[in-house]
């Protein structure tokens, strides 16, 4: 009975510390408030053209459409360059931010907060301010070098990137209200995780990017190939449901998505293989004072003949077959898209109904909000920059020469000395005679 009384105290202290979530248990999902249902956004010119045809196949022309349209805008960004790549992302970036704080703020109903909504965008500001910076610093050292304003926002960098976030976790703490506490903890979270999920995972989809856009095209379209063929398997065959958390999901949808992905992944690497324009990493040329995708192709990216394992012989009936070493890698690739990279929207799903929520948001007609399209991708950017890194390359020689750059005269001519011997010892360089 002692027991019973201090837990019904402890109860009634709870309550008046935060009377705004009195009546809600967050460890029951009942106990979540509805989200309103977003408003349809389908232009009234698809409306009427398909005024006549069944909810199902309405559905159908709609994603359709738009899905060609929104892969003809990707291929003219495309020809545009890295920088409105890189511009489409942090633009993807944002809006995914917007979509999954607004939501919320609705469940939450937490629109009077002060100043929260500013503080949300300043930490958004902040986090970017500190990737971004380590990825010109990582990535473009020799550009850095030739622009003394930028040396002193690169060597104190993380400095100045901690003391903005540090002002913000001040402005975060200064604007705690009484009976509001828990209800402000709850979105200071949720900011955080959103910053998790959008900002860090975009990054990386930069950075694969500058190793070369065919790091950033073939997993990307990978991604889309496999929403796409698994969508028109499922549509057409799906008889067998494959998960509870999205009952339109099947297995014939899957399963037909995996092989449609694999080999779309293996002619596309094949075409993009074949130009500079792809392969090349995004480098800064002091002579032109530009930045550039040209070098000489490496390994990776030359014709290299094959031997056909015993099995495919007696079908293929070929001996040798020759294509790029980056066509093995983005079997990889491919494989992880179809298979793992699902599980980043079915995450989403998952998420949508803890919140009773069907889309993200309405940005595009038949397809939901812009992180209804992007859910898997987060997931399968972070794959390819570990593939990158443990696979393909070692340490970054931009950022190893940037280090080098910061040391004293004295310590730069130390490590001279030292790696001018090991070349000696190894061969590479002769010995220097005083003549």
């Amino acid at each position: 009975m002692e027991c019973d009384e201090v837990q019904k105290v402890a109860i009634v202290k709870e309550e008046d510390v935060d009377d705004r979530f009195g009546d809600l248990d967050l460890r029951n999902d009942s106990d979540i408030p509805e989200v309103p249902p977003s408003t349809d956004s389908t232009p009234e010119i698809l409306k009427r053209a398909l005024s006549g045809v069944s909810a199902r196949w309405k559905n159908w022309w709609i994603r359709g459409i738009l899905t060609l349209l929104m892969i003809l805008l990707f291929f003219l960004i495309i020809y545009l360059g890295s920088f409105m790549l890189m511009l489409l992302v942090l633009s993807i970036q944002v809006k995914c931010f917007h979509e999954i704080i607004t939501i919320g703020y609705r469940v939450y109903h937490s629109y009077d907060l002060p100043w929260f909504r500013t503080l949300s965008w300043y930490f958004l500001l902040c986090v970017n301010y500190f990737f971004y910076g380590e990825t010109v610093a990582d990535y473009f050292a020799t550009f850095v070098q030739r622009r003394e304003q930028l040396q002193f926002l690169i060597r104190y960098h993380r400095f100045i990137s901690f003391a903005l976030y540090l002002t913000g976790f001040c402005m975060f703490v200064l604007s705690l209200v009484k009976r509001q506490y828990r209800l402000q903890f709850y979105m200071f979270a949720w900011t955080h995780v959103t910053l998790l999920i959008t900002v860090t995972q975009s990054h990386l989809v930069i950075q694969n990017l500058f190793e070369g856009m065919i790091w950033f095209l073939v997993p990307i379209s990978s991604v889309i190939c496999n929403d796409i063929t698994a969508y028109i398997f499922g549509f057409f065959f799906g008889r067998t449901p494959l998960i509870k958390l999205s009952p339109k999901k099947t297995w014939e949808g899957f399963i037909g998505g995996f092989f449609s992905t694999v080999v779309f992944g293996f002619i596309f690497s094949y075409l993009l293989a074949q130009h500079e324009y792809f392969v090349c990493p995004v480098e800064y040329n002091g002579e032109t004072n530009r930045f550039v995708t040209e070098c000489e192709p490496s390994e990776l990216f030359q014709i290299r003949k094959y031997s056909v394992p015993p099995l495919l012989k007696t079908v293929l009936r070929w001996e040798t077959v020759n294509m790029y070493p980056f066509q093995m890698h983005s079997i990889a690739l491919s494989t992880f898209a179809s298979l793992i990279g699902p599980f980043g929207g079915f995450f989403a799903s998952g998420f949508k109904r803890a919140f009773k929520i069907k889309d993200f948001a309405d940005t595009i007609p038949g397809h939901g909000g812009i992180m209804d399209r992007f859910d898997c991708q987060y997931l399968m950017a972070t794959f390819v920059h570990v593939y990158i890194t443990s696979f393909i390359r070692g340490p970054n020689p931009s950022k190893l020469l940037k280090q080098l750059l910061v040391l004293q005269p004295e310590q730069q001519l130390n490590v001279y000395k030292t790696l001018k011997s090991h070349l000696v010892e190894k061969g590479i360089l002769q010995p220097s005679t005083k003549g």
